[in-house]
């Protein structure tokens, strides 16, 4: 392979990165499932588990002199890490890009906003419930387990949570998750959990005051921003060989079962967005109207056709697989 194919599929992968980011900022697409459609899925998840704490020391010892980096680099090729980390920063960079474009949506047109977000979360619900059979007690007690904390947790109770730091890093350790599940969003499980707008808006903050500092300035108060900003990614960075181990493990050994508390967790956190925008009203002094009704349901309408579209290309291309096999 000569350098610029070479460099033509990192391109790709990157752009792939850019792809699942995007996905992850918005509540109700998945990464995962994104990694699906453009076919990194299996390669995504066997680096993912492919990381280990021997391997990562053995990637260490190249910082070490005199060490011989042999070892390193064979680690290095057993974890995949070139296409993690180019996926990585594609992933980056689009979650950086989106966020601040939904954070602005968010602030002028809320009601459309959420509508949206309600329409994404909605249709992943719907898509994924075909794959969900509730024929045993433990699988309607799994189900019922995931509505309820959903319902419950995306109300009241999540503003009771906070930002504080431990939240803030347990997080970014339970949303990063969603990278191996294909349906369930990072984005989504911030909002259930009352942390997506707190989190782009202190993404925002933290990128803006870079830029900033970069340029010469300063920033007064840019360092607790940073500090949260290093706490999600620290949560996310643990997360991604934990708890993706654990969700891996629930759904070899569980199959129905978790897949019927995940996908009764999608519904219920439907309540979320529409909290959201009856708590901005009231904020404001209103209430819902049948106008504002009607642009959050067509919103809804809109999101909804998105996460079907996606879905139809998913579907298209295990055919494709399957074809080609």
């Amino acid at each position: 392979m000569d350098r610029r194919t070479a460099a033509l599929g990192w391109l790709i992968v990157y752009a792939k990165g850019v792809c699942m980011g995007t996905a992850d900022a918005v509540p109700g697409v998945s990464g995962g499932t994104i990694a699906l459609v453009t076919g990194i899925y299996e390669r995504l998840i066997g680096a993912i588990t492919g990381v280990s704490p021997g391997r990562l020391r053995s990637l260490a010892s190249v910082v070490v002199p005199g060490e011989d980096s042999r070892e390193a680099w064979q680690a290095a090729a057993e974890m995949d890490l070139p296409f993690l980390v180019v996926l990585g920063v594609g992933i980056v960079t689009a979650i950086i890009t989106v966020t601040r474009l939904v954070d602005t949506a968010i602030e002028t047109v809320p009601v459309l906003t959420f509508g949206f977000f309600f329409g994404l979360i909605g249709a992943s619900a719907v898509v994924l419930w075909s794959d969900v059979q509730l024929n045993t007690r433990g699988r309607v007690a799994a189900a019922i387990a995931g509505f309820v904390f959903a319902f419950v947790v995306s109300g009241r109770a999540a503003a009771a949570l906070g930002h504080q730091s431990a939240v803030v890093f347990v997080a970014g350790l339970i949303a990063v998750s969603a990278l191996v599940l294909p349906g369930i969003s990072g984005s989504l499980i911030l909002i259930l959990i009352g942390q997506y707008e707190f989190m782009i808006d202190t993404l925002r903050e933290t990128v803006d005051g870079l830029i900033a500092v970069a340029l010469g300035g300063t920033v007064p108060g840019l360092t607790p921003a940073v500090v949260t900003v290093v706490t999600f990614v620290s949560g996310a960075v643990v997360g991604l060989f934990t708890t993706s181990h654990v969700v891996q493990w629930a759904l070899s050994r569980r199959r129905e079962a978790t897949l019927a508390f995940l996908v009764s967790l999608i519904v219920g956190a439907l309540r979320a967005p529409v909290a959201d925008v009856s708590r901005r009203l009231a904020e404001a002094n209103q209430g819902w109207t049948p106008e504002l009704v009607g642009s959050f349901l067509a919103a809804a309408v809109v999101g909804g056709a998105v996460v079907l579209l996606i879905e139809r290309g998913t579907s298209m291309g295990s055919v494709g697989e399957t074809k080609s096999a």
